[in-house]
């Protein structure tokens, strides 16, 4: 369907006409008036051989017609054979791409399509023999209602060939529009020039449709645009294909020569169009009232787009505009909205394998290459149409041994024209951009993007318009969290950053262990290294002197899993985001000003800490080892799991600390008061220390977010809290042995969620929990001690209101014995009067009865009042719970 063209017919038009005058005046004329412009024409006389049944051979004939001419006469309507004619005709104009052209000669066109006149007595004949309601007198209405709604040409007592002049003119207009050739072997094409037609909505004439195609480049965004084009031109009163848009619109002159070709391409073939008449006014005035196709092929700017498609009303009613783009925030920017834009996407394994074999095995010759070795090319390809297509042709009449030597070489080098098509999604990019592409193609792919965000953001790159720009050119796909990129796509990164130099010193990323390796063990000259990421499948030692890595002077990205030094090794200053988990020991750093963002030595073995802060270390016996250094730059500290950690560091040298990770510090006893004053700390993780003891005596960070102290089995006490703090959302105190909470807890604002589950030897909650009126989530689950609620009588502030309103989430689990009581809202609390240790759940009755009975499997629940005995778990969901003093 898609690939077909206008060569695979056997006639450029079809002549449908009834009577034996007609033939021998005006269409005789027609007809020699084609055939001289060597326009090949059916008419029956002449194409039928003598015995041949004319049905069936008509009926084919119009199937292998590019064009169908129509012409209405008088008595036209009172040949059936005409009338099928007709319906066949009409039945093949979409599935076939039949052009159909009516000629109303002699009568009216609301003859033909309301049945008037000469029309209607036909028909009324035709229904006297077959009867009214007939399939085929309907079907035969129905096609000439169509018919004579069509565009075409009125004769009446006008200049003949005057108007078979301006036919056959026309006709040879639209026999210029050939079709286009879409591929060699268009695998996977028809299902979605299928998808492709029904976003196009052509049955709908009432405006101007703009529609997208977008993806990376190899993907096929051409060959689709090329097999929908051919799909439905024909429909069109002019159509235009302009290819490469980007390539040739490299300056005013080159765009206005496009501009150019869209007119003479639409207008053919009136006269050529000089290159300096063209402009959007010209474009409007002779296309503003034209049904045209348009297909804008590989378009990278918004200038194209305007001076190309700039307005729709440049175009007539029912105009489709198709664009293809590796950047889609080119279609946002024209205002196309995402029901009209189609990310074309890789073949699937099926179409990959079948598109290879096309271009890679002949079908006169039977090659057998093992299966494993066509997968390793399947593989590579990640059916990308592009690189199948090179490949399976660079692969053609090849030997096993060939397939075997080609694969290991694209392991190492990419292939150049693949390479280079792709490539040029990245050499848009601006140099930021770019930089973030090679971090990501080296570095980060498969990585989560809030992570990749906090390392972007910490070398000084925007991560968050850098990751959307490359996402709008297809260069990654950002799916649930996790950034994703093709593999080809990647390759070509690497190969960019291994082209900057055959010294991998010179190269600004090293990520292959022997570069890195051959990089450090060189005792001289400077480095241009700006990222190391190593991360062997294996633990690794590697060998080198301690200053090894201070040569890379613009180093800003070091991260190391798996390895470890011989030697201590001294970092650069330059050095942003540094991570080494399980580091045997401390780094040091140059002398002078660092910029370090984050220092990441999770489950560190250390037995030495450089100068950045003061921390304890606990090796076989407690070990202080104090060293001061202001950090002004350090964001993010993540010391979780060094199980040598006494004591946490003094943070107050780094006054810009948001972040401090301690949890699963299992040796670690005591935290410093600095965790507790400072300004701009936002999380604190001390989870799981289980030997943690002693917290700072109050808790004064005004900034602090989240507080997480869960499995601290020690810790008895919770610090007070003397003044409000406005944006601590969430604390974590599971599974401690805290006993009670300080009055002062009522100046956590802002708190959204409390976790008290399994403190089994929580005893009592403050009055002053009330005034958390912003809590949303308590969970007091297991605390077997609690006695419930606190009375308002023991509460030294009158103004507390009884109630928790934003409390949607209760779970209580083996907390206590709970009687919940429910009673309409009319009854006031002193009318109530005191219920001791019951919660009282205001909630709607028929709720609150759905409720109890789900949790005990009852139906005897009396409707004014009652009451239940839980002992076993009962949620409260968005539910509002309140106390009766």
């Amino acid at each position: 369907m898609a690939s077909s063209s206008d060569t695979e017919k056997a006639y450029h038009v079809f002549l449908s006409f009834r009577g034996a005058d007609l033939r021998k005046s005006f269409v005789s004329h027609l007809y020699q008036a084609l055939k001289q412009k060597g326009i090949h024409t059916f008419r029956d006389n002449e194409e039928l051989e003598k015995g041949d049944e004319i049905s069936p051979v008509l009926m084919k004939a119009i199937e292998e017609s590019c064009i169908a001419i129509i012409v209405f006469s008088d008595d036209y309507a009172s040949s059936r054979w005409c009338l099928e004619e007709l319906a066949k005709i009409m039945e093949c104009r979409e599935p076939k791409n039949l052009t159909v052209l009516p000629v109303f000669y002699k009568v009216d066109p609301r003859e033909v399509r309301e049945g008037r006149n000469s029309y209607q007595r036909a028909l009324n004949k035709h229904e006297s023999k077959l009867g009214k309601n007939s399939e085929k007198v309907l079907r035969w209405k129905k096609a000439l209602f169509a018919a004579g709604n069509l565009s075409g040409w009125h004769l009446n007592d006008g200049d003949e060939s005057k108007l078979v002049q301006r036919i056959v003119i026309f006709i040879s207009t639209q026999l210029r529009r050939t079709p286009l050739h879409v591929a060699d072997y268009p695998v996977g094409i028809d299902s979605q020039v299928v998808k492709l037609r029904g976003m196009l909505n052509l049955e709908s004439t009432d405006d101007v449709l703009i529609m997208g195609l977008w993806g990376p480049g190899g993907i096929g965004k051409t060959t689709l645009a090329k097999a929908i084009y051919n799909d439905v031109f024909r429909l069109f009163e002019g159509s235009s294909f302009l290819a490469h848009v980007r390539e040739n619109s490299k300056n005013y002159k080159d765009l206005v020569a496009l501009q150019e070709k869209l007119l003479n391409d639409v207008l053919l073939p009136e006269k050529h169009l000089g290159v300096f008449n063209v402009d959007d006014d010209l474009i409007r005035q002779r296309l503003g009232r034209k049904k045209v196709l348009i297909i804008l092929d590989d378009v990278d700017s918004l200038h194209q787009l305007r001076a190309l498609a700039g307005k729709d009303k440049w175009f007539g009613n029912g105009s489709r505009i198709i664009i293809t783009t590796r950047d889609s925030h080119l279609l946002t920017s024209r205002d196309i909205d995402q029901d009209h834009v189609y990310e074309v996407t890789v073949l699937n394994d099926d179409k990959a394998r079948e598109l290879l074999g096309k271009y890679a095995f002949p079908t006169h010759q039977k090659l057998k290459i093992r299966t494993e070795i066509v997968n390793g090319v399947l593989d590579h390809a990640k059916g990308l149409p592009l690189a199948l297509e090179v490949l399976g042709s660079f692969l053609r009449n090849r030997g096993e041994a060939e397939w075997v030597s080609t694969l290991r070489r694209l392991s190492r080098f990419p292939n150049k024209t693949i390479n280079d098509v792709l490539k040029i999604s990245y050499m848009g990019l601006e140099e930021d951009h770019k930089e973030i592409f090679l971090h990501i193609a080296c570095f980060f792919k498969g990585w989560t993007t809030n992570y990749i965000d906090e390392i972007l953001y910490s070398c000084d790159f925007e991560p968050t318009i850098g990751l959307k720009v490359l996402s709008e050119r297809s260069l990654i796909k950002i799916n649930y969290g996790t950034l994703e990129m093709h593999d080809l796509i990647q390759s070509m990164g690497m190969h960019i950053v291994k082209q900057e130099c055959d010294d991998p010193r010179r190269r600004s990323r090293l990520w292959l262990y022997e570069d890195v390796v051959d990089v450090l063990s060189r005792d001289t000259g400077d480095c241009d290294v700006k990222a190391i990421v190593l991360n062997p499948p294996v633990p690794i030692e590697i060998s080198v002197s301690g200053d090894a890595f201070i040569k890379m002077r613009r180093l800003m990205l070091l991260i190391l899993r798996n390895v470890s030094f011989q030697a201590p090794i001294c970092l650069p200053n330059e050095v942003r985001w540094f991570e080494w988990p399980g580091a045997p020991r401390f780094p040091e750093f140059a002398s002078g000003p660092k910029k370090l963002v984050r220092l990441d030595l999770s489950k560190g073995m250390m037995t030495i800490v450089p100068k950045p802060l003061e921390v304890s270390i606990y090796v076989h016996r407690p070990f202080y080892y104090p060293l001061h250094l202001h950090d002004r730059q350090l964001k993010d500290i993540n010391f979780s799991s060094c199980n040598l950690l006494v004591h946490t560091p003094d943070i107050s040298c780094a006054p810009n600390l948001e972040k401090l990770k301690l949890h699963g510090c299992r040796n670690l006893v005591g935290v410093h008061e600095s965790i507790a004053n400072h300004d701009n700390l936002q999380w604190v993780n001390l989870a799981f220390c289980s030997k943690l003891r002693n917290l700072p005596k109050e808790l004064k960070s005004k900034n602090l977010h989240a507080l997480n102290l869960h499995g601290c089995k020690k810790i008895e006490r919770f610090p007070d809290i003397p003044h409000k703090l406005e944006n601590l959302k969430g604390v974590t105190l599971c599974g401690t042995a805290i006993k009670e909470l300080p009055e002062s807890i009522g100046n956590l604002v802002s708190l959204e969620s409390m976790d008290l589950k399994e403190c089994s030897n929580l005893v009592a909650l403050p009055s002053n929990i009330y005034k958390l009126q912003n809590l949303t989530v308590l969970r007091l689950t297991g605390c077997e001690n609690l006695v419930g609620f606190p009375k308002l009588e023991n509460s030294a502030d009158p103004c507390i209101e009884p109630k928790l309103s934003k409390l949607q989430y209760t779970y209580l689990r083996g907390s206590m014995q709970i009687k919940i009581v429910w009673t309409s809202n009319s009854i006031g609390k002193d009318e109530y009067g005191s219920v001791g240790r019951c919660f009282v759940v205001s909630m709607g009755k028929k709720l609150a009865k759905e409720a109890i009975r789900r949790e005990v499997n009852s139906a005897d629940l009396h409707d004014n009042a009652f009451s239940l005995l839980v002992s076993s778990r009962f949620p409260f969901s968005k539910n509002k719970l309140t106390t009766r003093s």
